[in-house]
């Protein structure tokens, strides 16, 4: 095994994280790569000119600045190789070669982890939403894996801790660099994560790079509200590369904010309004940890609408059928497409499998993930557990 101060090099080694996982994949660890035989670096295609150049000098100088940095930081640093380092992000594409961690980081392997998105600028709807989804999640037994910038991430991370539940912040900076309030109590109560070892200088592409981790530790990720151009789009094209699920939860149609979210069902992101409908879809991995919990959501406080007009009361009372409870099938299908036809003909009277709707429709998998949204937006579909449909239409 290599010893831990060749990967503090590697972690240092001012290079992209493709450069590092290129070098770990040629030597099988850092300090074979670290004894590579002099040059052997620039003939590694993955590595342009200048970081082969900065890998070849071979500069330790760092290392004991780190440990000494980590040691009055309270870090631990979890290194590519040690049994700690959980496996979901070890597989994806460019795994960081170092975490430094402050606090204690939980069983990834063993929990539904589940990443809480959105935009920094969020509206209070976004505030709202994020703080419910996160403390639902928590209470049905999920981790919230949180960014704990501004807006959405910062409210998702108070929702997990209000919850009592356990959050991951995943930084985009060394650990000195994040001052806030909010980042020692998920400390305190879960982990911080960071790829960046002490006294690295921050830069922006951090963020972005910040994503995959994030993403990494997750097996699903929930838009709550994101603009049609965000950061949050990035984080989404990372997740799903990586292929982790993709939860968004609606928004209004004409709000700017809502914009990227309701892209996103439509494209085929699982549409969710609360924290068990996400974690039932990860049920059947997780059943000794997740658990359906009640959860009432505040009640929103409707204007009070004025009384109708004695002749318009009459009216309404003579205009509607009585005993006629429900819109029958044919006038609640009347407005369909075709493809939306066939989707609704293809679901059983209970409850239908989404791969199963795929092959009696014959239709592409991504038309019926996105149709399925809209139905399920109008109203004429549900989503229930494992990857199941079931229609609210009435029959007779």
């Amino acid at each position: 095994m290599a010893s831990l101060e060749y990967w503090l090099w590697l972690s240092a080694a001012g290079v992209s994280p493709k450069a590092r996982t290129a070098l770990v994949t040629r030597y099988g660890d850092a300090q074979r790569a670290f004894f590579a035989p002099g040059g052997a670096f620039a003939a590694i295609p993955e590595l342009s000119a200048k970081e082969a150049a900065i890998l070849e000098k071979r500069d330790m100088s760092r290392v004991d600045e780190i440990l000494a940095a980590c040691r009055m930081q309270g870090l631990e640093i979890v290194s590519l190789q040690d049994a700690a380092y959980p496996n979901r992000l070890r597989n994806v594409y460019t795994p960081p070669v170092a975490l430094y961690v402050k606090g204690r980081l939980p069983l990834v392997d063993e929990n539904a982890l589940i990443a809480v998105i959105g935009t920094r600028k969020a509206s209070p709807y976004g505030i709202r939403m994020g703080r419910e989804m996160a403390g639902q999640i928590s209470r049905c037994g999920g981790i919230v894996v949180s960014g704990l910038t501004n807006g959405v991430d910062a409210a998702a991370a108070r929702g997990a801790l209000e919850a009592d539940g356990i959050c991951v912040g995943v930084l985009g900076t060394p650990h000195e660099c994040e001052h806030g309030s909010l980042a020692a109590e998920v400390a305190a109560h879960g982990a911080l994560v960071s790829e960046y070892p002490p006294g690295t200088q921050p830069l922006r592409s951090f963020f972005r790079e910040r994503n995959r981790v994030a993403s990494g530790l997750s097996v699903g990720v929930v838009v709550v509200e994101a603009p049609a151009r965000s950061g949050t789009q990035l984080f989404i094209e990372e997740a799903a590369e990586q292929g982790k699920e993709i939860f968004a939860v609606p928004g209004n149609a004409d709000a700017a904010n809502s914009a990227g979210t309701l892209a996103m069902l439509k494209d085929g992101a699982k549409l969710v309004t609360s924290g068990w409908d996400v974690l039932s879809e990860f049920e059947a991995l997780y059943p000794d940890k997740l658990k359906e919990c009640a959860y009432a959501r505040p009640a929103v406080e409707e204007p009070a609408e004025a009384p109708p007009a004695p002749e318009e009361a009459e009216k309404k009372a003579i205009d509607k059928p009585e005993g006629k409870v429900y819109i029958d099938l044919a006038e609640q299908l009347a407005g369909l497409t075709e493809d939306q036809l066939k989707i609704v003909t293809a679901i059983d009277r209970d409850a239908s499998h989404i791969d199963d709707i795929i092959e009696a429709t014959g239709l592409p998998t991504h038309t019926v993930l996105a149709q399925l949204t809209i139905l399920e937006i109008k109203g004429y579909v549900r989503r229930a557990a494992g990857r199941r449909v079931v229609l609210n239409t009435a029959k007779k």
